[in-house]
């Protein structure tokens, strides 16, 4: 009976995980995608340091909204599992999760820098600066690492829309973003990166000093008009539903 209540999600799941896999984000076993079904009160996530090219459904776990726990599958779940459950039950509207350690998104989170949004290509997607999360305290590394990773993302967006910018810098770690689904977790991963090496590119061209990460804002004019070109009642790109 549980194999079939979560058969859908878990094949959902494991087609993200494989999206991003194909991507080109993640070498090895480095990163993660998780999808959730709200009305089960679950999530179902990619297997802790299991390859991708040998990933079936079966092998992805479907855990607890409400506890935590396992609820379906035979393997572990992803040890980021405790930041991911953290996001679910802060973001109702949240309905899917990746992380990952793609090179330039990572080097700005390593380097302890917010993401500015720098041009049209982040408006698109991101309402403004992609924000890095504070630095976790000693107690809460040792204590509780991922679920306090979750909690300082959280923090990080009190003030800050997280469906208008679906994405965060973990400082000295890495990347998080989100969407509607997993897939679209994924795409905004993508989006993400592609944007830092934008911004990386232009530290490049713009000045020697690569500590500056603050110069040539995108005018706020130009940030509303991409931004709503694709999202509310009065967006213009793609093709009418």
């Amino acid at each position: 009976m549980l194999d079939g209540m979560y058969a859908k999600l878990r094949e959902r799941t494991l087609r993200a995980n494989r999206a991003l896999s194909e991507s080109g984000l993640v070498i090895l076993t480095w990163g993660n995608v998780s999808e959730v079904d709200r009305d089960a009160g679950v999530f179902a996530i990619k297997p802790s340091g299991v390859p991708y090219g040998s990933m079936t459904a079966e092998d992805i776990t479907v855990v607890s909204i409400e506890t935590g726990e396992r609820v379906w599958g035979a393997a572990n779940p992803s040890s980021d599992t405790p930041t991911h459950l953290a996001l679910y039950r802060a973001w109702p509207s949240v309905g899917g999760i990746c992380h990952c350690h793609s090179t330039c998104a990572t080097a700005c989170a390593q380097a302890a820098k917010a993401l500015p949004c720098l041009g049209t290509t982040h408006a698109d997607v991101f309402y403004g600066e992609v924000p890095v999360t504070r630095t976790l305290k000693a107690a809460e590394v040792e204590q509780s690492y991922e679920a306090s990773t979750g909690d300082v993302i959280v923090e990080a967006f009190r003030k800050i829309d997280p469906e208008a910018v679906p994405a965060v810098l973990v400082r000295q770690h890495g990347p998080f973003s989100w969407g509607r689904d997993g897939m679209e977790a994924v795409e905004h991963a993508m989006v993400l990166e592609e944007c830092a090496k934008i911004a990386q590119a232009q530290v490049v061209f713009g000045t020697s000093d690569a500590t500056v990460f603050g110069f040539g804002r995108l005018d706020r004019n130009l940030l509303n008009k991409h931004y709503a070109r694709k999202h509310g009642p009065g967006g213009t790109y793609g093709q009418k539903k």
